[in-house]
């Protein structure tokens, strides 16, 4: 992708990278307490230590267990969960791996972590641009999103994140959370290398807010709430494969005015698509797929959905949800 100095930097990114002994507040009923209930953890310090919240975190996943939706009673999308087994150590405030930068001496693939805020700030900026355009044609305004930047643990409205989620969008604050270790799990892990595919792991977030705006992330919760296991899973894949389409708008659109797509960049964001899907995560994990499980959809279906609001760039083309064929 092209990014250059005198590119535009999101004035909406909140960096908490350097956050220690933060107190979580866990909103609404927290299991067995209070409305409102305050749970005040001190990290480490006195107390539950990181290390121990990230071991329970991971035996939550193991166990099939969101840590959101149980500190939500379940009201809150779900969000990617990755294995123990692939989560990246939390890269070094000097420096982390991530895609070649052109123009370096020597075509070196280090990124400095200001070269990293620098470019997902780009990126969410031109998002910004995007999607306000979008919703003026629409007479509508685009309240934009926020993007926290976080290592290990943080809070948010929705509960605790933490970096074995990836990346998620709460619609409780409207706020986008990322450990950009990710990128280096996206890269080593998941073999999909480049900007372009990270580039399309903020968009599908904010594709999230995007639903939250037009109403749809309350209605699918709504009917989630109302449906059993099985069918509220079938749902979260909808929703998650408008996000899809919805990255692949911006992406049209955003090259038509900015021209930022560059050779291989196509590739590598149907290549990450591709390598997220439900199918080849289970069975990188487990060995085995098993469809009624899927919460964001197969890699076919992730790639399908991306490409066709790529091609199309028009947020019409993304219905999921009145389609017999995904």
């Amino acid at each position: 992708m092209r990014y250059g100095d005198q590119d535009r930097e999101s004035q909406n990114v909140e960096d908490r990278r350097s956050e220690r002994g933060p107190m979580f507040r866990f909103p609404g009923r927290f299991p067995g307490g209070a409305e409102g209930t305050r749970i005040q953890i001190p990290l480490g310090g006195g107390g539950i230590s990181l290390s121990t919240l990230l071991i329970i975190g991971v035996i939550m996943l193991l166990l099939g267990i969101n840590p959101l939706d149980l500190l939500s009673e379940g009201q809150y999308p779900q969000v990617p969960q990755m294995p123990q087994s692939e989560v990246p150590k939390a890269p070094g405030r000097q420096a982390s791996r991530g895609p070649e930068i052109p123009g370096l001496p020597g075509g070196t693939s280090v990124r400095t972590e200001d070269d990293m805020k620098r470019f997902v700030s780009q990126v969410l900026a031109d998002t910004e641009d995007v999607w306000t355009q979008v919703f003026a044609g629409f007479g509508k305004r685009y309240p934009e999103p926020a993007m926290v930047l976080f290592t290990g643990a943080t809070r948010t409205a929705c509960g605790t994140g933490v970096a074995q989620m990836g990346p998620f969008y709460c619609p409780l604050d409207r706020k986008i959370y990322i450990d950009l270790s990710f990128y280096d799990l996206l890269k080593r892990r998941f073999e999909a290398p480049g900007d372009f595919a990270q580039a399309y792991v903020i968009a599908h977030e904010v594709g999230h807010h995007v639903q939250k705006l037009l109403g749809i992330a309350d209605k699918v919760q709504e009917l989630k709430m109302q449906s059993d296991e099985t069918d509220a899973n079938a749902l979260q894949v909808r929703m998650e494969l408008q996000a899809d389409c919805l990255a692949g708008v911006w992406a049209n659109l955003n090259d038509q005015v900015k021209n930022r797509l560059q050779p291989g960049d196509v590739e590598e964001g149907l290549n990450a698509a591709s390598q997220i899907g439900d199918d080849m995560i289970q069975r990188r994990t487990q060995g085995q797929v098993v469809p009624d499980a899927f919460t964001h959809g197969s890699s076919a279906q992730r790639v399908r959905w991306f490409k066709r609001g790529l091609e199309g760039g028009e947020v019409a083309q993304c219905d999921t949800f009145n389609t017999s064929s995904l």
